[in-house]
Order: C-alpha cells, then sequence, then structure tokens
C-alpha cells in the first residue's frame, strides 16, 4: 500500500479532477443525460490512463531538469524513491489501459489513438523548444472534454470543438501562472516559458488574456448546444473563480501560486460539471 501511495504521488493523481469532470461533462452534454456504464467506464479507464501515461513520462522526460531546479530536486527519481523502469512501467500501464479503452468504444475513437498518444509524449519535450510549450498543454488535456462527446457520438461537433478550446485555454492559463515559480532557474537553464520569455507581469496578463479566451469558449460551447440557464450560471460562477485565482497572484508576490493552482481550478472544473449535471437534469 505504502508503494501504491509513493505511485500516486508520483504521477499527481489528484490532479486528474482537473481535465475528468470536463471529460464527464462532454459524455453528459452528447448523451444529454446517462449514457450508459459502459461508456462511463471506458472513459474513465481513458482518462486514468491518459494521465497517467503523460505524468509519467514527464516525470522521467523531465528527470534530469527536475534534479537541477531547487523547486522540483525533491521529487522521486531525482530523490531515487521511484526507479526509471517502475516510472516506465507506470506509463506503459497507462498506455494499455488508454488503448484498451479507446479501441472498445468506436471507430472514431480508435482512429485517433495514435495522435493522442503523439500529444500526450511530445508536450513534455516542448519547452525545450517553445515559450508556446503551455499551449500544447493545453491543446492535449483540452482533448479530454472532445473525448467524452466522441466516445459517445463517434463524431465530432462544435460544442466539443468549444469545449475542447475552452478547457485548452484554461489549462494554459494556469500553466503559465505556476511556470512563473521556476522564473529564475528556467531563464538560467534555458527552459522555455512565457514567464522566461517575456517576464512575470506581461506573463500574467497573458494568463489573464488567456482565461478570458476560456470562458468565452464556454459560453460559446453553452450557446452552440442550448443549453439552459443553469448552466450559464454555472459559468458565471467559474468566471468569478478565475477572477479570483487571478487575484491571489501578483509580481510582488507569488508565494499562493500553489493555492490559486489546485484549489481555484478544482473549483473551476467541478464547479463547470456540477451545473452540466443540473443543467442536463433539472
Amino acid at each position: 500500500m505504502t508503494r501504491l501511495r509513493l505511485y500516486l504521488d508520483l504521477i499527481r493523481f489528484e490532479h486528474t479532477l482537473f481535465a475528468l469532470p470536463f471529460a464527464y461533462g462532454g459524455m453528459l452534454l452528447a448523451a444529454r443525460g446517462w449514457p450508459g456504464f459502459r461508456t462511463f467506464l471506458l472513459v474513465t479507464l481513458a482518462m486514468v490512463g491518459a494521465r497517467t501515461m503523460a505524468m509519467a513520462l514527464n516525470r522521467l522526460i523531465d528527470w534530469r531538469i527536475d534534479a537541477l531546479n531547487p523547486r522540483t530536486q525533491n521529487r522521486h527519481l531525482p530523490k531515487g524513491l521511484v526507479k526509471p523502469w517502475e516510472t516506465l512501467f507506470l506509463a506503459l500501464l497507462g498506455l494499455a489501459l488508454l488503448v484498451y479503452a479507446g479501441l472498445a468504444l468506436n471507430p472514431l475513437t480508435a482512429r485517433l489513438l495514435p495522435v493522442t498518444v503523439f500529444f500526450l509524449t511530445i508536450y513534455s519535450y516542448t519547452k525545450r523548444f517553445t515559450w508556446l510549450c503551455h499551449y500544447v498543454l493545453g491543446l492535449t488535456i483540452g482533448a479530454a472534454a472532445a473525448g467524452g462527446w466522441i466516445a459517445v457520438t463517434g463524431s465530432f461537433h462544435p460544442t466539443a470543438y468549444w469545449l475542447w478550446a475552452g478547457v485548452g485555454f484554461w489549462i494554459a492559463g494556469f500553466d503559465i501562472l505556476y511556470a512563473t515559480q521556476d522564473y529564475h532557474f528556467d531563464r538560467a537553464y534555458g527552459v522555455k516559458s512565457i514567464p522566461a520569455r517575456f517576464g512575470i507581469p506581461l506573463a500574467l496578463g497573458i494568463a489573464r488574456a488567456t482565461h478570458l479566451l476560456a470562458w468565452l469558449c464556454f459560453l460559446l460551447a453553452g450557446l452552440s448546444y442550448g443549453a439552459g440557464s443553469l448552466y450559464f450560471l454555472g459559468l458565471l460562477l467559474v468566471g468569478g473563480l478565475l477572477f479570483y485565482e487571478h487575484r491571489l497572484v501578483s509580481p510582488e508576490d507569488l508565494s499562493r501560486v500553489d493555492l490559486a493552482f489546485f484549489q481555484a481550478n478544482v473549483g473551476v472544473s467541478l464547479g463547470m460539471f456540477l451545473f452540466i449535471v443540473l443543467d442536463i437534469w433539472l
């Protein structure tokens, strides 16, 4: 059990709460209600598998960088708490879950598997050559919302695209905030990020603009779907949470980045999911 907790901590399993509610939201919207236990289970397996694979690979790919960074040098691989082969095994286990679920859902999810695996792998490398890495991460994780829709319908739809864009910009925005913690290290070691490229004040402004785009995409998702008033009420509350998140952080005080990163963003994902559920059923 102790080893299992170590592995869950390695891949930050609790961060699954960021994207999983949006995958469920896309699934429920596409089905206009409960899609059936089989679809629910396969979507869950696909999400857990994709998240496990992506985070394990990220830890493995960034192992040497993490060992140099004072903020991350106590992570599992740099400290020797977990061996590289164990991390690779976790990634392969996640890949197996993802492939199984993708093949079992429908022909489109099966055809999209190579694209999904490519982006889950490549985004960890992007910080080595482009400061747009935050948006590649958003593009990759944002696909969860569209994936939930496709899992039910086997096709794309404007609502799925807008949900994908909304989650993508939301993820990118808070990843920019998170990267402010590594500003000095990234500049010293040539790691690419928006804070390292443009400085912290401008990076915070870019994060705010990115979250505004996310909110507008969620609005367009609701309009394209024909959502009811509860969806838009939830969207107003999400806007308030995003505003609160940016109030927590300033160029002079980055001490509450972790609070903004986890608590506010879990509120965004769970809040949107809750109001999607309420809108569909009530």
